[in-house]
């Protein structure tokens, strides 16, 4: 005997509990189906935990600098790692709870606690019984990567979702991995007090954005006394009595690394490998994720995905905006589609990176004619006052239609600033929208249409 529903959710992630609310306050019988953590990755291990961490490293790191600006602090900055867990285990616990809340409170939103496979287009089993739905949403997430590394398999070794659990402080943490995850482990860790070193295959860090960027991030980093080896070919790793080796082959000296413990941030695989999807004709890529169209539609009628899982974003933000696709379409008779939004994103080090829109590689290989303007955040006023002056502002703009085309802001309060080109851009605006607005001052933002007022053809 199945359960009858007229919609099944697959997964609580950012997209799934949103999405369960709304078809149940529609009147649609809604089943949402969670394997493990409720609320997801960004909730449990991902976005909350990370950046609450983050804020503990911080408070370190000024506190250590407090001679700077005046302030004499007596005695030595010590960081309580237990406290420090604690501290993020509250905030993740009251996410959770919020989380699970709002399901079980919601007419017609049924929450089922077990691991969903499909049976067929229509129908999922979990915990031994038949849940037959006529739409199935599918929001599974992703998980760390790991590597078919020699010698991996003979050694202990962290991942993103496994450092929630430390409650002490590494003496030296190797990470393998220097893109915006490994990175933001690399300086939060520094700054509670371990060694870090960032180890990395390509010929630099965070290797899809520009290189003025990588170069200055990686001169923030090592500013902070964070050791990067670049360029790390023919990787292994090897136990030793006092940790962990990480042997490579690689252009500079030693070609071992011997740390405390091991953090591997080498990218992320969707959840997709044990659903079943096979029996339910959904097809997946090479690297499987589930293949989507425009609308997040699977190749199966009255299937989507969403989330990361679909390979269309790898965000909170993205997985949320992919809620908000399927819901105006299903819902609101509102035409929506991933190809809409413009690519943003924010890599969380202090200074941040906030970035909208191109690259300066892409906008070169656009063949569009293009403006530049660049500011170095020493001229910035806020920079000044916080004695945060490392990195710079960067944005690119269509010469003939005077569309922007994207931006980079690598330093202080980069990660909020950078919505207001992400702005003029969702609007269609001229970049003059921005450049002739009054901002306040003192802020990072007063800035911009100052930058905007010195563009330059990009040669």
């Amino acid at each position: 005997m199945s359960q009858k529903y007229d919609a099944i959710v697959i997964g609580t992630g950012q997209a799934g509990p949103p999405l369960a609310v709304r078809l149940g306050k529609a009147g649609r019988k809604t089943a949402i189906i969670e394997r493990k953590l409720i609320g997801g990755t960004c909730v449990n291990n991902g976005c909350i935990p990370t950046k609450t961490l983050i804020a503990s490293a911080r408070a370190a790191h000024v506190a250590r600098r407090g001679m700077d600006f005046g302030v004499v602090i007596d005695g030595a900055i010590r960081v309580d790692m237990p406290r420090v867990k604690a501290r993020k285990d509250a905030i993740v616990l009251q996410s959770n709870t919020g989380v699970t809340k709002w399901l079980k409170d919601t007419s017609n939103v049924t929450l089922i606690e077990g691991h969903a496979r499909f049976e067929g287009p229509r129908s999922v089993r979990v915990n031994g019984e038949l849940l037959e739905g006529d739409e199935i949403f599918i929001n599974v997430g992703g998980r760390a990567s790991v590597p078919d590394m020699p010698g991996l398999a003979k050694v202990p070794f962290l991942t993103n979702s496994s450092m929630m659990d430390v409650d002490f402080l590494p003496e030296h943490l190797v990470i393998i991995g220097g893109s915006y995850i490994g990175l933001e482990f690399a300086q939060m860790y520094r700054r509670f007090g371990s060694r870090v070193t960032v180890v990395e295959m390509s010929p630099r860090l965070i290797s899809r954005e520009d290189e003025e960027v990588s170069v200055t991030i990686r001169s923030i980093l090592e500013n902070e006394g964070i050791a990067v080896r670049l360029k790390a070919e023919c990787m292994s790793v090897a136990r030793r009595s006092d940790g962990v080796a990480v042997q490579m082959a690689c252009d500079d000296e030693p070609r071992e690394i011997v740390g405390s413990h091991l953090l591997l941030a080498v990218g992320r695989v969707p959840n997709t490998n044990d659903l079943g999807l096979d029996k339910a004709g959904v097809k997946v890529d090479a690297r499987g994720f589930i293949e989507v169209d425009d609308q997040l539609r699977t190749s199966v009628p009255g299937i989507w995905a969403l989330g990361d899982a679909n390979g269309r974003g790898a965000f909170t933000h993205t997985s949320y905006n992919d809620y908000e696709i399927v819901a105006a379409n299903l819902l609101d008779n509102d035409p929506r589609r991933v190809s809409d939004r413009i690519t943003t994103y924010a890599l969380f080090i202090d200074p941040p990176l906030g970035r909208c829109g191109m690259t300066e590689r892409e906008v070169r290989a656009s063949g569009k004619k293009a403006l530049v303007g660049k500011m170095m955040m020493t001229r910035v006023g806020r920079a000044r006052e916080r004695s945060e002056t490392q990195g710079f502002m960067q944005v690119f703009v269509d010469a003939e239609s005077k569309r922007i085309l994207g931006a980079s802001l690598l330093g202080t309060e980069g990660d909020e600033a950078i919505h207001c080109f992400l702005d003029v851009m969702a609007a269609g605006a001229p970049y003059t929208t921005l450049q002739r607005t009054m901002h306040i001052h003192p802020t990072v933002a007063e800035l911009l249409p100052t930058l905007l007022g010195d563009l330059k053809p990009l040669l």
